[in-house]
């Protein structure tokens, strides 16, 4: 069986996260999408908001799992001997970061990063800036799958 895990934060998922996980799930038999928890962060979405929408974008794809965790991301491979990280590149600057972490994580565990390139259409896409964008009443309707709109939509509202 192989597999792999999508690491991130996914506040909120985008439409670049989920062409990672779309690839990704064709090249694994099993692909965990981790959804970090940093418990020095307040998010836009609660962890469990977070893992239901992500679970609602991902229903086509029957190999995907959507799962929390909080530690080393080598820990939680090791837990569930996931040998591969696949990570998303957006720009050089993506990849300066990415290596060392790559390296680390191979270092600690032996476990492999791929890098897949973004589709050049999410090249600048971030949930970051999705947030910015949306918190300021601009469209992000193409950044992101229509559930999640909808989520911002609901959190930004102003009354």
């Amino acid at each position: 069986m192989r597999r792999a895990v999508c690491p991130g934060s996914f506040d909120p998922i985008t439409n670049g996260h989920l062409d990672i996980i779309s690839r990704a799930s064709r090249l694994y038999d099993e692909v965990y999408v981790a959804v970090m928890i940093n418990k020095s962060k307040r998010g836009l979405f609660e962890v469990d908001e977070r893992i239901d929408l992500i679970r609602q974008v991902t229903a086509e794809y029957p190999n995907v799992r959507v799962e929390a965790f909080h530690g080393l991301l080598v820990d939680y491979c090791k837990q569930r001997e996931i040998p591969a990280i696949v990570k998303g590149l957006r720009a050089v600057s993506d990849f300066d970061y990415e290596l060392q972490m790559a390296q680390m994580n191979n270092g600690l565990s032996g476990v492999e990063t791929l890098f897949v390139p973004t589709n050049p259409t999410y090249s600048f896409l971030s949930s970051s800036l999705v947030k910015e964008v949306a918190t300021w009443g601009g469209d992000v309707s193409h950044l992101v799958p229509p559930v999640v709109l909808e989520a911002l939509n609901q959190r930004l509202r102003k009354d």
